[in-house]
């Protein structure tokens, strides 16, 4: 057990469901533990110049698993807590998740240390702008495609478009993905992560014979994720009981109104009561609350073998990625609590990034309809598999899925074979 404070290392989770997966699959030695490696990395020193004139050096990473199934595809985020092994764990699951929805691209991930949340819009910019600079040999729409992820957005996606743009000489707008519609994104990227969650979450209630109406959700996070789930879920009828930023939650037990709520979290900065039914948690208390839907779609490691006891939900659905570790699955299988994994649930949005990537280099504009009833079919017919893969071995869900990812991506490897 780990001691409290003391920080849970992300790569060594990874890695660790590698084993837990290798269980149930016939793999040479060999080939599992080239998986459990990743292909290259980058760390990168910048400075950049900040708004009162003086310079400060930040940190960045760029991290590829594995492109056996076809270019590296990954976020980066900007955030004060990232490391190198987080961004190794995060590029893994990348690869997995891309292999699970069954669409051609490897895993990867990149992050610099910073606290946007500190910094202007200038700096933001310039910040972006020479990370993008140091780190461009990695890039490429047949190489490399980053995403926004946590605290960076389309417009951080568009000056990295641009400043790679430059570095070539003209415009390549897959490049990345999650950029303004204006720049070549697709309709529908912004909400794809968080629709995802709740198709996967209607497959789930569908398998245990229960409908969607008056289920109470929970959901750690207000974002792209958490906020369009959110809405999402209230629109099909499901009571959202909770909801949290990262300075504090909300809950109501008549459920909360969506809309108003994220309303006010934009205008105040956190989540603010603004009726007798609705009172201040923490997230902590939001975790173990009595639900039957728990949306953990913040960041790693947050639900943990020291609060796994206390989790009363019925069925998870992991918006963010890396929420659980595997003392904790350990914990909620036993309970019977129904898990929808990371690498299955947060899907939608690597599926849209293919669909804008595709868009991008075909030169085509598909309509919103087309993205949302394509990004549909993936998530079903994913989910299908994977439960399967569950019934079939009689194994967790979240083992399930690396099953199905792990082996797709050994199988590749398998096939292209060891140079020379």
């Amino acid at each position: 057990m780990k001691a409290p404070g003391e920080k849970i290392n992300s790569f060594e989770v990874a890695r660790k469901q590698i084993d837990i997966a290798g269980e149930h699959l016939n793999l040479a030695h060999g080939l599992l533990e080239k998986l459990k490696h990743t292909k290259r990395e980058l760390i990168v020193h910048f400075p950049v110049k900040m708004d009162d004139g003086t310079v400060q050096v930040f940190t960045g990473y760029r991290v590829q698993h594995d492109v056996s199934r076809g270019p590296a595809k990954g976020g980066i985020r900007y955030h004060p807590d990232v490391d190198l092994d987080e961004v190794r764990a995060l590029a893994m699951w990348m690869t997995w998740k891309s292999a699970v929805v069954n669409i051609p691209f490897g895993g990867a991930k990149g992050g610099v240390q910073c606290n946007p949340k500190q910094m202007s819009l200038c700096e933001i910019e310039n910040l972006t702008r020479r990370f993008t600079w140091e780190i461009s040999s990695m890039l490429g729409p047949e190489q490399d495609i980053p995403a926004p992820d946590v605290y960076t957005n389309p417009q951080v996606m568009a000056w990295i478009m641009d400043t790679y743009s430059i570095l070539k000489g003209y415009s390549v707008p897959g490049v990345v993905t999650g950029k303004p519609i204006e720049l070549g994104g697709s309709l529908g990227r912004l909400e794809a992560t968080g629709r995802g969650v709740v198709i996967t979450a209607v497959e789930a209630l569908r398998h245990l014979e229960k409908s969607m109406e008056g289920i109470r959700v929970a959901i750690q996070g207000c974002g792209n994720v958490g906020g369009v789930a959110a809405e999402q879920f209230q629109r099909l009828g499901a009571k959202v009981i909770a909801l949290s930023c990262s300075s504090n939650a909300i809950y109501s037990e008549k459920g909360l109104d969506v809309k108003r709520v994220l309303d006010r979290k934009a205008r105040y900065g956190c989540f603010v009561c603004e009726t007798q039914e609705e009172r201040e948690i923490t997230n902590q208390e939001l975790l173990e609350l009595d639900c039957d839907i728990l949306v953990p779609a913040a960041i790693e490691n947050q639900i943990t073998e020291e609060n796994a006891p206390r989790i009363k939900a019925r069925i998870i659905v992991e918006g963010a990625n890396g929420p659980t570790t595997p003392e904790a699955d350990e914990i909620l299988n036993d309970k019977g609590i129904f898990i929808v994994p990371d690498i299955l649930a947060n899907a939608g949005g690597v599926t849209v990034s293919y669909f804008e990537w595709v868009q991008n280099l075909q030169e085509l504009i598909w309509s919103e309809e087309e993205v949302l009833e394509r990004l549909t079919r993936i998530m079903q017919r994913s989910f299908k598999e994977v439960l399967e893969i569950s019934l079939s071995k009689k194994i967790p869900m979240r083992t399930a899925a690396l099953v199905l990812g792990i082996g797709r991506v050994a199988e590749a490897t398998r096939l292209r074979g060891i140079y020379p």
